[in-house]
């Protein structure tokens, strides 16, 4: 047994090595001769580099960058909700919904049941007031001559305090509803306490007016010359925002323009349904461009510096929803690589996250850079 299995194992042998053999020697087409050549897409080489201009990646100390959408709303510190204090149907409607007003301007007129019984209770108090004003006289002059006894008199001094104290509350009453106790007339002209624009409107042309318990605000009237932005901060980046910070606004009306505001204040309870909370952002607006109801992207600066990578903005090149710079990898060598930026800075510089390091040379001009290879390539 031992003799056959090693002859077996000796032939087996004898075959690998002839098998080895014409692989090596045998026909040329059997295996190939040279190795294949892979050519990356995303690298280029040029001609003529020295045409290109190269900016060098750097690396500052820089505060980081938080965005948050939001939208502009009004004041409420510098708002008015106008009610009536009266029931009654309005009968002539001055203003509408966007109108500019001023303080005193009378918004609409109101015909109320309400005062017209208000001035007849003050019309009747006023004349039993003058009633118990003669008798206390009377009474005055009958006890100077010893006709009236002192109660008596005590009692006409009583009836007249308590008749010019309904006096007194009748006009209050006149006067609370709108009216004026010299002219007496049942219609309310409601006015303006301040002048500003009217943001919100609940009442048409000859509509009942409810009473005041339960009347809804009938306009809304806010000073825009300073507006909030309210945005919803979440709650991973609420460290990064204090109150007192600096924010830049940039509404979705006007991409090109950036408002500065300050963070006011920022909500104590977080939405359980974004998890995120409100921060309120109070901006200047003088010139009156930025209008409730508008979006806007508010970008909050950390106090604290971190070091940040930047390209210029140039150097970047928005490809099939990604960015990517040309980094130069040789004298006319330039790879095309894919980065993750974070930020712009007003002096023109992007921030990025990966994709390049400190040192690194890229083509300052993407576009321009681009648009040579693809002339090239043609």
């Amino acid at each position: 047994m031992t003799g056959k299995l090693f002859l077996r194992l000796a032939l087996i042998g004898v075959a690998f090595l002839a098998g080895a053999d014409i692989s090596c020697t045998g026909d040329p087409k059997a295996a190939p001769t040279k190795s294949e050549i892979t050519i990356d897409p995303d690298v280029y080489t040029v001609e003529h580099p020295d045409l290109f201009k190269v900016a060098r990646v750097e690396t500052r100390q820089l505060p980081t960058a938080l965005k948050a959408n939001g939208s502009i709303a009004p004041d409420i510190n510098r708002a008015v909700r106008m009610t009536s204090q009266a029931s009654g149907r309005v009968v002539d409607l001055k203003v509408r919904l966007g109108d500019q007003v001023n303080k005193g301007q009378i918004l609409l007129s109101i015909h109320s049941v309400d005062l017209a019984t208000a001035f007849s209770d003050y019309q009747k108090a006023a004349a039993d007031e003058r009633l118990a004003k003669k008798t206390l006289d009377r009474s005055q002059l009958l006890y100077s001559h010893g006709a009236l006894a002192e109660k008596d008199l005590q009692q006409a001094a009583d009836i007249e305090e308590k008749a010019q104290a309904d006096v007194q509350n009748t006009e209050q009453h006149v006067r609370l509803l709108g009216g004026d106790p010299i002219h007496p007339d049942p219609l309310i002209e409601l006015r303006s306490p301040i002048s500003g624009t009217i943001v919100e409107q609940n009442i048409s042309g000859f509509e009942g007016v409810k009473s005041l318990d339960n009347s809804p605000t009938l306009f809304t009237i806010a000073d825009l010359t300073q507006v909030w932005v309210v945005c919803d901060v979440y709650e991973n980046d609420l460290g990064a925002v204090h109150k007192g910070d600096i924010a830049e606004i940039r509404p979705s009306a006007y991409p090109d323009k950036t408002y500065h505001g300050k963070v006011s204040d920022m909500a104590r309870v977080l939405d359980s349904a974004t998890r995120s909370a409100k921060v309120r952002i109070v901006l200047s607006n003088r010139d009156g461009s930025l209008r409730p109801g508008m979006f806007a992207v508010a970008t909050f600066r950390s106090r604290a510096l971190h070091p940040v990578i930047e390209v210029p903005s140039t150097a970047l090149i928005r490809l099939q929803d990604k960015d990517w710079v040309f980094r130069k990898e040789g004298p006319q060598r330039f790879h095309r690589i894919e980065v993750h930026t974070l930020s712009g800075a007003s002096d023109g510089m992007h921030a990025i996250r990966d994709g390049v390091r400190t040192g690194d040379e890229v083509i300052a001009n993407a576009l321009e850079f681009a648009s040579a290879i693809a002339e090239q390539g043609k």
